[in-house]
């Protein structure tokens, strides 16, 4: 079935009302028609299956069938910190860190990053990486559109995720899986939980210092040595797991 997001300002008591791209989007790609079924989210808390009543040139409206409130989202916000990495690596990290359930993704600028963006690279990015964001958003049946966003530094993410119930650093160097079970275990629902992930050259060993000194934890994802588009997925698997009803 056929996903759409919508302000709440679209929604009515009955209807939805579909505008901008996306009317193109059923009217011309998809060819649907009055009468079929699509589901429609509020980018907040509900998801809406609805019946087309009518499409133009400028809006599409739909009759609503039912609301589920209860929807697909983790009960706990997850934001991916994620170290900056080369070619096209941060477009299948943001594909699926949005299908596991991510909240936020903030691309980190580390010492250790091989790409530096300036600021008309940066944007250019970022809108790249949201479209991407959305669409996985739709195919995973998302309630949400998780957030990509703007480039920060180490320190600045540092800053970002101070009042976070949790904030995690898989790391080469960590040892002990129990204490890494110990910890995943403790996640509870309803809680804000940051996820850092290095670039490809791993983390400086200032960063480290910098984040433990904040009180934040290292575990392991094994023995073996992750790439960084792996880690973050690694670590957003056995986190969802853990907080999955």
């Amino acid at each position: 079935m056929h996903h759409f997001f919508v302000n709440e300002e679209q929604i009515e008591e009955n209807n939805i009302k579909i505008i901008g791209l996306d009317v193109n989007h059923i009217k011309n790609v998809l060819r649907m028609k009055v009468g079929e079924q699509l589901l429609i989210s509020n980018s907040k808390d509900k998801d809406y299956l609805c019946s087309i009543q009518t499409i133009t040139s400028e809006e599409v409206m739909a009759e609503i069938l039912s609301i589920d409130e209860e929807g697909t989202e983790l009960p706990a916000r997850i934001y991916l910190f994620q170290g900056l990495p080369k070619s096209d690596k941060m477009e299948l990290i943001v594909q699926k860190a949005v299908e596991l359930g991510v909240y936020e993704i903030i691309p980190v600028a580390m010492k250790n990053s091989i790409v530096k963006l300036d600021d008309k690279k940066a944007q250019s990015k970022i809108n790249r990486w949201q479209q991407i964001a959305e669409s996985a958003a739709k195919q995973s049946k998302r309630i949400i559109i998780p957030k990509v966003s703007n480039v920060m530094t180490f320190k600045e993410a540092l800053v970002y995720a101070k009042d976070f119930e949790y904030n995690l650093i898989p790391y080469e160097n960590a040892s002990g899986m129990s204490g890494t079970k110990e910890i995943l275990a403790s996640l509870k629902p309803n809680t804000s939980i940051g996820v850092f992930i290095g670039p490809e050259g791993g983390f400086d060993g200032a960063e480290i210092d910098l984040a433990l000194s904040k009180q934040m934890k290292t575990i392991t994802l094994g023995k073996r040595i992750l790439r960084t588009e792996t880690a973050g997925l690694t670590a957003l698997s056995v986190i969802m797991f853990q907080l999955e009803k």
